[in-house]
């Protein structure tokens, strides 16, 4: 795949990071970087298709519908000029990239080419920018923002609590998030609860234990830009450590965040007006067990609403 330029061909720069909304946004700095260093190339992220409105508020970047590791890079080897590995360090990936024969590769220290050693207790957004300094590329971790959500907000200045999460290890109890949806519905917030389509059953459970109405459920009712434009901007956001919390660092939108199996060091939000909740010391750590991680049920009403009173909301 390569794009015409007149009568010369532009070259192509491929990121590989076939993950998840949050993947992608903590990834954001690394990005903006590779757009600063490369200008004259065309950028194309390789990651699953349900990413492209995401992908659309990094600026410069064409999404290249990429299953997973599962599944070849959908690209014609030898038409990529530079391929960057933002998606981990192990051999699957690096596979992958090597497969497509770019002229150039950036990643993590392999026996096939340069580069710094994997560390693994170091924030995302860091990791991911101190690999593109290694490589001579400058790059910021707190260059993490988004443009503009492309859509307005079906609710603006609503308090979100996004009710589910990818896994098990991250559910905050169902009557633990309707008692704070409670609350916060009487002392005049606009509650709103999202999640994808498979958690929309229980964001109505939550809604029905909070006594609040079904119409307050937009679980599996929006589309991802209409999500991201509801986060950006949001009165408040109630996450576990999901996409919606990123979401909310991205737009600067106070946020309380509920860690469980990953570490804050490594996955929190960046300074500003987000309070992040755990108890590491009881952290079990497996993300994919199908019971919420010790961590987060550390974590009680209490402390949500009080984390809440001290962002002292508007």
């Amino acid at each position: 795949m390569e794009a015409s330029n007149g009568t010369h061909k532009q070259p192509v720069l491929l990121v590989l990071r076939a993950l998840k909304l949050g993947d992608l946004l903590v990834a954001v700095p690394a990005l903006h970087a590779l757009r600063r260093a490369f200008p004259e190339h065309r950028l194309l992220y390789a990651a699953q298709d349900w990413l492209e409105d995401a992908v659309g508020l990094v600026g410069g970047y064409e999404l290249l519908p990429t299953h997973g590791l599962d599944v070849p890079i959908p690209i014609e080897e030898g038409t990529v000029d530079v391929a960057v590995n933002l998606h981990g360090s192990g051999p699957e990936s690096d596979d992958r990239l090597a497969a497509i024969l770019p002229r150039t590769i950036i990643g993590h220290r392999t026996p096939a080419w340069p580069g710094p050693a994997w560390i693994s207790e170091i924030h995302e957004r860091e990791r991911w920018t101190r690999l593109l300094q290694w490589h001579g590329i400058d790059a910021e971790p707190d260059d993490y923002r988004l443009l503009p959500p492309a859509v307005p907000s079906p609710s603006p200045d609503a308090t979100v609590l996004h009710v589910g999460a990818a896994y098990g290890s991250r559910l905050w109890p169902e009557e633990r998030f309707a008692e704070v949806a409670r609350s916060l519905a009487g002392d005049g917030h606009q509650v709103l609860f999202t999640g994808s389509s498979a958690e929309r059953a229980r964001a109505l459970d939550v809604a029905r234990l909070a006594g609040l109405p079904e119409s307050k459920v937009l679980a599996g009712r929006l589309r991802l830009a209409e999500f991201m434009a509801c986060v950006a901007e949001a009165r408040l956001v109630v996450s576990a450590d999901t996409g919606a919390a990123h979401l909310a660092s991205a737009y600067a939108r106070p946020s309380v965040v509920l860690f469980g199996p990953a570490p804050a060091e490594v996955w929190g939000p960046p300074p500003g007006p987000h309070i992040v909740l755990t108890d590491a010391q009881v952290r079990r750590g497996d993300t994919f067990a199908s019971t919420p991680d010790p961590a987060l049920l550390a974590v009680s009403v209490q402390d949500v609403l009080a984390a809440v009173g001290e962002l002292r909301l508007s």
